[in-house]
């Protein structure tokens, strides 16, 4: 494969976000295994590198792996968020922004759960601590406010992934600038997570569903380093305002001699106020 962006670098008015399930580096793995992080560095290096999202929402980022993130985004790319544990440690949904394009006014990392500001805080069946990272930015090309959350939802319990969905809801409807949320939600598109935050009566829309050009085929985003195939599970989703336009979107399955970046998939957009 060659190392062609699907989308590349955005120019305004147009918005590149992407959201991407980096897998957490595991401390134990079989030799050989394609989840060895050492491994996967250099592809993640090629995908990151060649795409240049705006925006960057990330999930099972650990503080190394964040870091070589930035590394490999450059010195205009911001960094925020922290680990979901109480003190700050552990895996996160670090969100990763050009700040040559967008001017970060604010940002906040709440706990998916009943009591959202207490950090590391669990309700509803999850036995980890889930988190969103919340920021509001102001475009600096257009001028425009723009608030961006990126997520992961619990992956056992089902009454956490809908609550989690209804919190986010929330927010979204109570937002007062467009709002983009992005994640991996480990349920497929038309559960009742989904149904509560992107259905007909949701606040958001789904990106891959409203695009007006999808340029790859309806990947399912899970692959666990397999061959990317459709009619699978779309469990990481880019969900926006109603009044954001989707131009184009993408789920990225690329290969890099046969071999994955991460067992999911990223999945991109184009977007324009």
């Amino acid at each position: 494969m060659t190392d062609a962006p699907i989308f590349g670098e955005a120019h305004a008015p147009d918005l590149h976000v992407m959201t991407y399930n980096i897998r957490r580096r595991m401390r134990q793995n079989a030799p050989g295994s394609p989840d060895l992080w050492a491994k996967r560095q250099p592809l993640l290096r090629r995908l990151i590198a060649r795409e240049r999202p705006t925006v960057l929402a990330t999930q099972e980022a650990l503080p190394d792996q964040a870091l070589f993130i930035s590394a490999v985004l450059g010195p205009h790319y911001r960094r925020i968020g922290y680990g979901r544990n109480a003190d700050g440690t552990g895996e996160g949904c670090p969100l990763f922004f050009d700040s040559r394009r967008l001017h970060l006014e604010s940002w906040q990392q709440i706990a998916l759960s009943d009591t959202p500001d207490v950090a590391g805080s669990r309700s509803w069946g999850n036995l980890i601590p889930r988190v969103a990272v919340v920021a509001r930015f102001v475009d600096v090309k257009t001028h425009e406010p723009l608030r961006v959350v990126s997520t992961h939802f619990d992956h056992i319990s089902r009454r956490a992934r809908l609550r989690s969905a209804e919190q986010l809801a929330a927010l979204a409807t109570s937002s007062a600038e467009p709002i983009i949320v992005m994640g991996d939600m480990n349920t497929d598109v038309g559960t009742v997570p989904f149904e509560a935050i992107a259905g007909d009566a949701g606040p958001l829309v789904d990106a891959w569903t409203a695009a007006g050009m999808r340029l790859t085929a309806p990947w399912g985003t899970f692959s666990n380093y397999r061959a990317p195939k459709t009619g699978t599970k779309r469990i990481d989703w880019i969900l926006v305002s109603r009044d954001l336009e989707v131009r184009e979107a993408a789920i990225n399955a690329s290969r890099f001699d046969g071999a994955a970046a991460s067992d999911h998939e990223p999945v991109q957009a184009m977007l324009r106020r």
